[in-house]
């Protein structure tokens, strides 16, 4: 599913953020991404889905070379991913139903055919009366919801997620912890990026420790 084989990346001509990564992650394991602010955790995280590119070292995505992937063929490779950034990135003009339809939407599919499972979903995540609103008028830790119903509606390959339970409650982050355990189940490959170590004692999975620009796993 990933392999990393001695990744660097540097911003500029700055100091490697990575340096010599080396790990792999098999179809549908889960692992949680650990360390300290500024660690590098979401530069990772922008490898995986091709929207930075490695300063050295290979990246290998579904058995492909990252780096031989042309700009034609990238786009339909990462709508095999569904990912959570910490600035959501839903779309103004698209109301919260809308916002989490658009995977679906995109590979072409009739709206009769997804309708119920957008709603059903909104509903489980507590956005129910929220779905026909526009993200100007949600709270973050909406927004930060329906972003994540945004990136597990397809039923991805692969969900990268970057702080997903950072903006919502504890019984919230329980919750959203048990979809990205039954997306797994399903057979999704999933890596979360977190700080909350609460969530990390609730479900016991692998974790990369990124500590100055290294990778282990422990």
């Amino acid at each position: 599913m990933i392999r990393l084989t001695n990744v660097g990346l540097k911003y500029d001509r700055g100091p490697e953020v990575l340096s010599d990564v080396d790990f792999h992650l098999r179809p549908g394991s889960f692992h949680f991404l650990t360390g300290p602010s500024g660690a590098g955790k979401s530069s990772l995280l922008r490898l995986l889905f091709m929207s930075l590119h490695p300063t050295r070292g290979q990246i290998q995505l579904f058995g492909q070379d990252v780096s031989r992937i042309t700009t034609s063929k990238r786009a339909p490779l990462r709508r095999r991913i569904g990912i959570v950034f910490q600035d959501f990135r839903l779309l103004e003009h698209l109301t919260t139903w809308e916002n989490v339809a658009l995977p679906l939407r995109v590979v072409g599919k009739h709206v009769d055919d997804y309708k119920e499972d957008v709603t059903d979903l909104l509903q489980w995540v507590g956005l129910g009366d929220r779905m026909h609103g526009y993200p100007s008028v949600l709270s973050g830790g909406e927004k930060q919801r329906a972003a994540i119903a945004r990136a597990v509606i397809g039923k991805p390959e692969l969900l990268l997620a970057d702080e997903p339970t950072g903006n919502v409650d504890p019984q919230m982050a329980r919750r959203l912890l048990r979809l990205f355990i039954e997306l797994n189940r399903l057979g999704t490959s999933v890596l979360i990026a977190t700080h909350d170590h609460q969530l990390m004692r609730q479900f016991k999975a692998p974790r990369l420790e990124l500590h100055d620009g290294h990778v282990r796993i422990v």
